[in-house]
């Protein structure tokens, strides 16, 4: 068997004891970097455009709200923003429970938690969205909720 160098060692990801412990590079952080960067430039675009929504809108009060969600140029942006807000929460949590939680089995409990907390949250918010998009839709038209 023969011996490598220190640097050959640290290039190619550390030694082979601390790969098979799960101690080297799990090959993930860039992908992780790159959703999370993309959530928060998606979510800075839609919040704009809620802002500036919400804004333009005459009034604010809840017949207003309603009506303007029921469209669809309302109603797909809010989901979506939505969808990425809690796909960011989750992974900016998700990071830190990873690096400052230590031990297995509260880090996987936390993992867990929070996975389940961002999808009902959105599962939550979509619904929600939804349900006064067609409502409010059905309402226009004339036809029973």
């Amino acid at each position: 068997m023969s011996q490598r160098s220190g640097i050959a060692k640290v290039a190619s990801g550390g030694t082979e004891l601390g790969r098979v412990r799960g101690l080297g590079s799990a090959r993930e952080g860039t992908g992780h970097f790159i959703h999370q960067r993309l959530t928060a430039v998606g979510n800075l675009a839609l919040f704009l455009w809620l802002i500036v929504s919400l804004v333009r809108l005459p009034l604010a009060d809840l017949a207003t709200m309603r009506e303007w969600l029921g469209s669809p140029l309302a109603a797909v942006p809010m989901i979506l923003l939505i969808i990425s807000v809690f796909w960011h929460i989750r992974l900016g949590l998700q990071t830190l429970i990873e690096d400052y939680v230590h031990s297995d089995a509260p880090r996987i409990l936390a993992l867990v938690i929070v996975n389940f907390y961002c999808l009902a949250g959105a599962a939550f918010g979509i619904f929600s969205v939804a349900k006064i998009a067609f409502t409010a839709t059905a309402a226009m038209t004339g036809v029973p909720a």
